[in-house]
């Protein structure tokens, strides 16, 4: 028996269309049809999703709340309601896994799956996508746009090209083509540095870039990027989409009513941070071996810093003095700053193997007490004493 052929466009990137506005449509009819914001609805708040009817008056996700209030004064603007948008994820998911078992999800509301094996169903990868687009409206009451391509860059360049809820294909060998025109950020990798240099080299377009020899971005992005992003305006991408698992890193952030600046006032947020990412740790049964800072000043300058452990931790004490390091390598100083987040990467599921400490960790018993605590009694129950007074009335940002 002839073996059956694989689809040659194997790859489906399926990203759900204003997931967060679109939670809040389904359960509230009326809004449909209107521009919509989910947003921190404070003064400092900030954008987490907007309606494409939001979009079209130049709201964009991230944006400060105030400024897009401006921009669409006539939106329904709705506090962000997290707990709802998990569940509309396992959801979506649920509809994903039931098509194919390699799905690799990528956030809350997008994901890669490999549909190779599904050429014994399905006479084309079109038929797959649409089955796949009509099964999640139908089983969410959600639109999502898929994209489906030979590697994964591209397929998430066809979700793109495909929205809003809609399916779209590039065909092996139609690659270069559909890449010539599109800006070089578009590619993955390109931020505002090697966009600054690449444009020294005349480069506007993946076209452009294609057509540069390799040798020479090797010579001037250096040999991992320079081959890397060669390799990428040719359409070679090589990445297999690898299956589920335990979510890729988890977060929280912090927006402040009021900018703070110190050392003081930035440990404190620290550790109520470290607290909070701590209980998600658990909650997701998971160990996080990078530990990630984020800082955004009054001006909205952004800087990230990041350190790989020994060893995973899930101890808000641990993610507190990792935070800390991660705080002097930052130099922030006494600048002002509008957001802190921190994150925990490179996670391991429960029974990891681990390095065993000589001294006994008591912080580890610690907070798996204030754990039972807080899950029998509620999050307020237990505080740690430099808290204490503080109520926990801060939004939390999370973007789509």
């Amino acid at each position: 028996m002839r073996p059956v052929e694989r689809f040659a466009e194997h790859v489906a990137h399926v990203d759900m269309d204003a997931f967060f506005v679109e939670v809040e449509r389904r359960r509230r009819p009326e809004l449909r049809g209107v521009a919509v914001i989910v947003a921190g609805l404070g003064g400092r708040g900030v954008v987490t999703s907007a309606s494409y009817e939001a979009r079209a008056c130049g709201v964009r996700s991230a944006m400060p709340t105030v400024h897009a209030r401006r921009l669409c004064p006539q939106a329904r603007f709705l506090a962000p309601d997290h707990r709802a948008y998990s569940a509309a994820s396992e959801e979506a998911f649920a509809v994903f896994a039931s098509f194919t078992p390699v799905v690799e999800p990528l956030s809350v509301d997008e994901a890669f799956l490999d549909i190779a094996g599904l050429r014994l169903s399905y006479p084309s990868p079109e038929e797959v996508g649409a089955a796949l687009r009509r099964a999640v409206r139908e089983r969410t009451g959600l639109p999502a746009s898929v994209g489906l391509a030979t590697s994964k860059l591209l397929a998430k360049l066809a979700s793109r090209a495909a929205k809003p809820d809609g399916l779209f294909l590039i065909r092996a060998g139609e690659e270069a083509a559909f890449l010539g025109s599109l800006p070089v950020q578009a590619l993955w990798g390109v931020g505002e540095a090697t966009l600054a240099r690449l444009e020294e080299l005349g480069v506007r377009t993946v076209g452009d870039l294609e057509a540069l020899p390799r040798e020479l971005l090797e010579r001037r992005l250096g040999r991992a990027m320079g081959g890397h992003l060669s390799d990428l305006a040719r359409g070679i991408d090589e990445r297999p989409v690898e299956a589920g698992g335990p979510a890729r890193s988890v977060s929280v952030e912090e927006t402040f009513g009021t900018d703070i600046a110190g050392r003081p006032a930035m440990e404190e947020e620290l550790l109520r941070l470290a607290d909070r990412l701590a209980g998600r740790l658990r909650a997701a049964g998971v160990a996080a071996r990078v530990v990630g800072l984020k800082v955004r000043f009054a001006d909205f300058t952004t800087i990230s810093r990041s350190r790989t452990l020994a060893a995973p931790v899930e101890t808000a004490q641990d993610l507190y003095h990792a935070a800390l390091e991660l705080l002097e390598r930052a130099a922030v100083g006494r600048r002002k700053v509008r957001l802190l987040g921190l994150a925990g990467e490179g996670l391991e599921p429960p029974g990891a193997p681990r390095q065993l400490a000589l001294e006994p960790r008591r912080w580890d018993e610690v907070e798996a007490a204030m754990s039972r605590v807080r899950e029998r009694f509620g999050r307020e129950a237990v505080r740690r004493a430099r808290l204490a007074g503080r109520p926990e009335d801060r939004q939390e940002s999370l973007a789509e």
